[in-house]
Formats: C-alpha cells, sequence, structure tokens
C-alpha cells in the first residue's frame, strides 16, 4: 500500500474507481436528503432537533473516510460538488413553487410547507455545510499527519466534535435566532452536537472496516503533508 503525499494525490485511483463513485453518491444523497427534511423540528424527550439529523451524520463519516483515504484534496473537490447539487435541488424546488400550477391540483400550501425555504433557512444551511465540513475534513487531514497514521478513531472523532460544532451553532444562530428563545436554541445545539458526535462514536468500528478495506483495495493511503488547504482552489 502506497503512503503518498497530497502532491500525488491526484495519481491515487479516484476517477472511475467503483468505490469512489459509491462513497460519492452516498455522500451527495445524505446531504441532499438531510436539507429536504431539516425543515421539520423533532422533539422526543429532552431531545430537540431538525429532522436533517437522521441523515446529516451520515455525511461528515462518508467525509472522514474521503479524507482518510483519499486526502483532503479529494474530499474537497466532493465537498464542492455536494454543495452544487444541493444549490441545484433548493433551485429546483424553489422553480417548481413559483411556475404556475394546474388548476385542479390542490397541493400547493402543502408543497410550500416543506420545499418553500426561506433565504435565511437556505443562507444557514449554505453556510453551516461549507463551514463545517471544510474544518472537518482539514482537522482530519491535519491529526492523520500528526499521529502518522495512528489512533484512527481520534481523527474521526476530533474531526466531528469540532466539524459538527461548527455546523451546528452556525446554522442555528442563522436559520433561528431571535426566532426562538436562547434556551431552545441553546438545547438546538448541544443536543444537535451530542447526537452527532455520539452517531460518530457508535460508527467507529464501521469506519475502521470500510477505511482499511477501501486502503487495501484501492491501494492508497493519502498523506497531506504538502497540501494546499484553500478551500477555494481545486489544486494539491
Amino acid at each position: 500500500m502506497s503512503r503518498s503525499p497530497a502532491s500525488s494525490a491526484s495519481a491515487s485511483p479516484t476517477l472511475g474507481s467503483p468505490y469512489f463513485l459509491v462513497i460519492v453518491a452516498l455522500y451527495v444523497t445524505s446531504l441532499i436528503t438531510a436539507n429536504t427534511v431539516a425543515v421539520k423540528v423533532l422533539n422526543v424527550g429532552f431531545f430537540t432537533a431538525d429532522a436533517g439529523i437522521l441523515t446529516f451524520p451520515i455525511a461528515y463519516i462518508v467525509g472522514d473516510v474521503l479524507t482518510e483515504v483519499y486526502g483532503y484534496a479529494a474530499a474537497r473537490r466532493v465537498i464542492w460538488l455536494g454543495f452544487i447539487c444541493n444549490a441545484i435541488a433548493v433551485a429546483t424546488f424553489q422553480l417548481a413553487m413559483i411556475l404556475p400550477a394546474e388548476p385542479t391540483w390542490d397541493g400547493g400550501p402543502a408543497y410550500e410547507r416543506i420545499f418553500g425555504s426561506t433565504p435565511r433557512l437556505l443562507l444557514a444551511s449554505m453556510c453551516a455545510y461549507l463551514i463545517g465540513s471544510f474544518t472537518n475534513s482539514y482537522v482530519l487531514a491535519r491529526m492523520k499527519v500528526w499521529t502518522e497514521g495512528r489512533w484512527l478513531w481520534t481523527r474521526t472523532i476530533g474531526s466531528t466534535v469540532v466539524g459538527e460544532g461548527l455546523d451546528t451553532v452556525v446554522f442555528v444562530l442563522i436559520a433561528f435566532g431571535g426566532v426562538f428563545s436562547g434556551e431552545v436554541l441553546w438545547q438546538m445545539m448541544y443536543t444537535n452536537w451530542l447526537f452527532k458526535t455520539g452517531y460518530e462514536v457508535l460508527c467507529t468500528p464501521l469506519t475502521y472496516k470500510v477505511v482499511n478495506t477501501l486502503k487495501r483495495r484501492e491501494n492508497v493511503d493519502v498523506y497531506d503533508t504538502v497540501t494546499n488547504f484553500n478551500p477555494l482552489t481545486m489544486s494539491a
């Protein structure tokens, strides 16, 4: 198995790799699904959070796998791909909402209730996603170099604590600040953060299995020793 620096990451078998394509599909699906159902706020016992929590942690776990195996540069491309796909989905929802409906169709109010996200919610979702995802990938990539590839669990959990924490705080403050009381906002923040972190911890054995399998079958294990971590560039 090769231990390649980021400068050779472009040589890794990402293009055309069936494993990489499955990972990307799972990432984008989890992201769009989470943002679609996030309009509903769940309350189960002491737990209060938007319904996006059902699948959004999966996107972070998949993001961890991407960075750990293929490196930050590959993860960066997928993060932007997810952003673009989500933007297309949102634009389609909005366009369908404003176009005139067939006169006998009576689903307008229900459609608008679910898909008629306000600009504020869209801004919150987009900002939180970019900040959280890039932070998560950056922390994991840097920790991999610092730990010399050992103790994977410290990287997956540590990056999630930071990335999901920022994601949650940014989204809740932008989307619901001034709408709910400070107590409700705080409850949404810490319950989301605790659930997402706990989700990552519980999935650690599966993450280990997936990562080790991919490294062995893809024959790649990228270390971001010379990476340009600028999220706005597509170069290694």
